[in-house]
């Protein structure tokens, strides 16, 4: 395995247990995300996967190396990106990444060739000889990213990369992460803006209480979608809601509203299939027809209120109910870390 393996690791701080028993892989090729609420342990584990904490228990490898028995051997592999820059504030950015560059023990040349490089691939060319304490919170995320590239690594530690970000180095910052897994590295990126891992992860990875949560039970449970008819307004939100419920046959208190929207829930895709198939067959004209909330999202929510931590499932509504009853729709995308 030349990626991340992960085995029964646990840390604690006395007391606090910040990460329990925890094992995952994250495989080459591929971005894997690293998702929990506040306090879940994902940054320890992270400051473990780096070297830069050692685990209690339980063995970690990045390309088969122990980053606690040959820490030097495991960064030579890894690029490692905190969510702040956190060190040089006087330096330059060029001077920031051709530095790191002599630490990696590359020659003065090919650090500087480097460093205009990457300066270029993260859009801080023009800032190039601007000091790093001058530069705002997303330039710095930028300048942190090109320091974590700059010895080439096939591993990387990502945490809160978009953390500041504008919305076209968001999605700049996307295309690069699948441009580099599909390279052949291994991307770990832990965030709490779930939309973006949404569109960038391949694999997900939930840590609730220190703890790798099996997901399937959340991901189960009914979701949220979003209903909005033509002319949909704050004035007409009892009457379209009543419009959905009788067409699809449910009480009108079992749906709820958001927005000039209406929201009800379905356990799968084809139950949802099968009510916009009957709103549009009454004659209802559909304008939004889409779930409230990402598979991750939904997942999320449901792990950090703890819904799955049943043994089973709860039983999907009757086949002549399509629509489950829900409190609101879930439109925040940034929730917790």
């Amino acid at each position: 395995m030349t990626g991340i393996v992960v085995d029964n690791v646990s840390r604690s701080f006395g007391s606090v247990h910040a990460v329990r028993g925890a094992s995952l892989e994250a495989a080459p090729g591929r971005v894997t995300g690293l998702v929990g609420p506040n306090g879940a342990g994902k940054t320890t584990l992270l400051l473990m996967l780096a070297s830069l904490l050692a685990p209690d228990t339980g063995t970690i490898r990045i390309a088969g190396v122990d980053p606690s028995a040959d820490p030097l051997a495991a960064r030579r592999l890894l690029g490692w990106m905190p969510d702040s820059l956190g060190a040089w504030p006087s330096l330059t950015a060029r001077e920031t990444i051709t530095t790191t560059g002599r630490l990696y023990g590359m020659s003065t040349a090919d650090a500087a060739a480097r460093a205009q490089e990457l300066l270029g691939v993260v859009g801080l060319a023009e800032l190039a000889d601007s000091p790093a304490k001058v530069l705002s919170r997303g330039q710095k995320q930028k300048l942190g990213l090109a320091r974590a590239l700059v010895h080439d690594p096939q591993v990387l530690l990502l945490d809160e990369p978009a953390s500041g970000l504008d919305p076209e180095a968001r999605i700049q910052l996307r295309l690069l992460l699948r441009r580099l897994a599909a390279d052949g590295r291994t991307v770990l990126i832990s965030s709490h803006i779930l939309s973006e891992l949404e569109e960038v992860v391949d694999d997900a990875v939930f840590l609730v209480a220190g703890t790798v949560v099996d997901a399937a039970p959340a991901e189960a449970i009914a979701r949220a979608w979003r209903i909005r008819l033509v002319g949909s307004g704050a004035d007409r939100q009892s009457a379209d809601a009543w419009q959905v419920a009788s067409t699809l046959g449910i009480p009108v208190e079992s749906v709820g509203v958001d927005r000039g929207a209406v929201l009800t829930a379905f356990p799968d895709e084809d139950q949802a299939a099968s009510a916009l198939h009957a709103l549009v067959a009454a004659g209802l004209r559909v304008a939004e027809y889409a779930p409230a909330q990402s598979v991750l999202e939904h997942t999320f929510l449901q792990l950090h209120q703890g819904s799955a931590r049943p043994t089973a499932p709860p039983a999907p509504p009757s086949d002549d109910a399509p629509g489950t009853a829900i409190g609101r729709g879930t439109e925040d995308r940034e929730v917790g870390a």
